[in-house]
């Protein structure tokens, strides 16, 4: 008998829970009035337009094809990736909350923002922010630390070892950070941040409900 928490439609919609309170966590900052901060990475780099207005495609693209991989390479993985992320995505919520960072590119043009309710119905439909500009006009603050960045960092350390698939993530996950610094999308030391906080979890995680690694046919795929 399988039990709910082996199931990946159930694991599906804890992601998309999790996803959803941090979207709403990281709304109650964004009205907050927040100070923007000198980086001495992003001063030196360009902000080039295409790959901040395409930003979340090319996650997607980095991100979502390697996850399917993984769930048809090493299911239990997969499961335990889900899961991760969401407690992940609940912890960035609370830390956009605590370090309250004011936009790494432009002014604060959403202080005193109240249409919190309709923003963030707005936010969780992943239509607005694939095909339309609600990112952009809703999550100025979202900032420590990098959602792109920790996502497929995170995915990486689950595929790392297995072959071919170990080094796309790795690449997808260099493109993203590549791309989010390139967008100014956030401080870099929100990347850094990434890092630490996920890096941490992953290891907590491994320790408290450990995975035990499953044998796969054609590891060097």
């Amino acid at each position: 008998m399988r039990f709910p928490r082996d199931s990946v439609a159930v694991a599906l919609l804890w992601r998309y829970a999790c996803h959803s309170a941090m979207l709403g966590l990281s709304l109650l900052t964004e009205g907050r009035p927040a100070p923007s901060l000198p980086d001495t990475v992003l001063d030196r780099l360009p902000r080039i337009d295409w790959i901040a207005d395409h930003n979340y495609w090319i996650w997607l693209v980095c991100y979502v094809p390697a996850a399917l991989l993984l769930w048809r390479r090493d299911r239990p993985a997969f499961l335990h990736f889900l899961y991760l992320g969401g407690v992940l995505s609940l912890v960035r919520g609370l830390c956009v909350g605590l370090t309250g960072l004011g936009p790494a590119d432009g002014p604060d043009v959403n202080s005193g923002m109240s249409n919190l309710f309709s923003a963030w119905l707005t936010l969780i439909n992943p239509f607005s922010t694939l095909f339309g500009d609600a990112a952009q006009v809703y999550l100025t603050k979202d900032l420590f630390f990098s959602g792109h960045v920790s996502t497929t960092f995170l995915l990486w350390l689950y595929c790392r070892g297995k072959g071919r698939l170990g080094t796309l993530t790795a690449v997808g996950h260099w493109v993203t950070v590549a791309v989010v610094l390139l967008s100014h999308l956030h401080y870099t030391i929100d990347v850094v941040g990434a890092w630490a906080v996920t890096y941490s979890l992953y290891v907590l995680s491994s320790a408290v409900f450990p995975l035990n690694p499953i044998e796969c046919r054609g590891s060097e795929e």
